[in-house]
């Protein structure tokens, strides 16, 4: 035998030598599981058969590694609602039981960036590190576990802080026809948390992709985005994740919350979350109720918004305080996704048509308005005044009504007329100009005492600047003690109210 050969088998030798050990050291072991197939596959949805076992929301995986929730679990299929691009998967391709219920990552992590449903971030600034997850379906705080609403939620905006105040924990909804400065209430609210040790969380949901950037971009510009988490699921995503992005970000403020921090998250809007539901519901044939919404709309709006709510001291006393948004159409808040929402929260902002067509912004019809908790929150600095406000503002449309048919009206009714006017004027303000508390006082102060009644309307906000540009000047330590939550005695207001008295005169010479 020639040396190339004896050394040839030798080798083999050795190889067979190997894999008689390694066949031996084998122990096999059997993984039991389940495997379904998918029968059908539509817009978004897959009808699966097999899989007996899986449980109602439990994820299952295709094919690629798509993920689909488990919907419907009915007899002899299974409803699956696709969390992404259906891919390459067609009939009979196979499905895989996870285990798991759906999350997604919560942490410190989160703030500022721009995510998805599913947690992958959209911002271009690399993965979100966050390795804790939470489930985005939870239970509610139990009535024992929550505390009233007694701490005020400043927005900024003079109409709403004086007139429909709005308290840490609670629920108001912000509605109105299309375009009427709905979104722009609730990015206020937002830029106005600067510095006040509340987290934000903008969700978006079937809105345009150029829609959500104007909205970064506006928050990047006014810094914002330092303490907020947007996020998304677009026009153009699943409608499996429009529908599951309102619990996502809900899961995510809930963690901040379980740390004891306060957090305002607005839905935007959940018009569109309604739709995204009765899509998904339809094409899983679920039975259709009014206007083709299913039986349970009531309950899955119901289930997000009761899990906004201000624990007690022993749960760390944090909050989450809502602002849905939802569009009516027509102006018709009797429509049925409105009335739904109006019966689930503490109160509602409307948004006028009319009012926004006459310029005056923001657009917030005070009479279709109310809020039914947040007066329990509102500072009392404000109560001296509101009740003023309010008896002024109210009587404004009916004298304005009597002008309008020529009715003569005596001196004091027509001093009454020229005080609303101008209290009106006065709860106008622009966009990204949130106004603090102690300027709101004093503003409150000059218009419902009468100090402005003789100045001209159309000068009145040069008026206004003045008195705030004094207050800013001078009164520096008292807007730093009221953002930190202190009550404002009565020496200070009086104070304030000459600095008031002092800027008019100044600004009459």
């Amino acid at each position: 035998m020639s040396p190339e050969n004896h050394d040839l088998n030798a080798v083999l030798e050795r190889t067979a030598h190997r894999i008689d050990d390694a066949i031996e050291q084998h122990h096999a072991q059997l993984d039991i599981g389940e495997i379904g197939r998918v029968r059908s596959i539509g817009h978004g949805v897959a009808t699966v058969l097999g899989l007996p076992g899986v449980q109602a929301e439990e994820l299952v995986r295709f094919r690629g590694g798509l993920l689909g929730l488990a919907f419907n679990l009915d007899r002899k299929e299974l409803g699956v609602v696709l969390l992404g691009k259906q891919g390459r998967i067609a009939a009979g391709s196979p499905v895989y039981r996870t285990g798991r219920v759906y999350d997604v990552p919560v942490g410190e992590q989160l703030i500022g960036r721009m995510i998805d449903a599913t947690g992958k971030a959209l911002d271009g600034q690399g993965s979100i590190g966050s390795q804790e997850r939470m489930p985005v379906e939870r239970q509610a705080p139990m009535i024992m576990e929550r505390k009233p609403v007694s701490i005020p939620l400043q927005t900024g905006l003079i109409v709403i802080d004086a007139l429909l105040p709005l308290g840490r924990g609670q629920r108001e909804l912000i509605l109105g026809d299309r375009q009427t400065g709905k979104t722009a209430i609730a990015i206020d609210a937002i830029i106005n948390q600067r510095g006040r040790d509340v987290l934000c969380i903008y969700c978006a949901i079937g809105q345009r992709e150029t829609s959500i950037a104007r909205v970064r971009d506006d928050l990047t510009e006014h810094d914002a985005m330092s303490y907020t988490i947007i996020v998304v699921a677009s026009d153009s995503a699943p409608p499996g994740l429009r529908f599951l992005a309102p619990y996502s970000a809900t899961s995510i403020a809930e963690y901040f919350r379980e740390q004891g921090r306060d957090v305002l998250i607005v839905y935007d809007d959940l018009t569109r979350h309604a739709r995204a539901y009765r899509e998904l519901s339809l094409l899983l044939r679920r039975p259709p109720g009014r206007e083709a919404y299913p039986g349970d709309i009531f309950y899955i709006h119901s289930r997000l918004l009761e899990r906004s709510a201000q624990l007690s001291d022993r749960l760390g006393g944090g909050s989450i305080t809502a602002l849905p948004i939802v569009e009516t159409q027509e102006e018709n808040i009797s429509a049925y996704i409105p009335t739904n929402l109006i019966s689930i929260t503490d109160g509602q902002i409307y948004c006028s048509r009319e009012t926004f067509e006459k310029g005056m912004l923001p657009a917030v019809d005070v009479g279709e308005s109310v809020s039914r908790v947040g007066g329990q929150a509102q500072l009392d600095v404000y109560q001296r005044l509101v009740g003023r406000l309010r008896l002024s503002y109210a009587q404004l449309e009916d004298l304005e009504d009597l002008v309008r048919f020529g009715t003569r009206l005596d001196e004091e009714t027509q001093q009454r007329l020229e005080r609303g006017r101008r209290i009106r004027q006065a709860l106008q303000q622009r966009q990204f100009q949130p106004m603090p508390v102690v300027e709101q006082i004093a503003v409150l102060i000059a218009v419902t005492e009468g100090m402005l009644d003789t100045v001209p309307v159309e000068e009145l906000e040069r008026y206004l600047a003045q008195i705030r540009k004094s207050v800013r000047e001078q009164q520096g330590h008292l807007i730093n003690r009221v953002r930190q939550g202190h009550e404002m005695n009565q020496e200070e207001y009086q104070e304030l109210r000459q600095v008031v008295e002092a800027s008019i005169s100044i600004e009459e010479q």
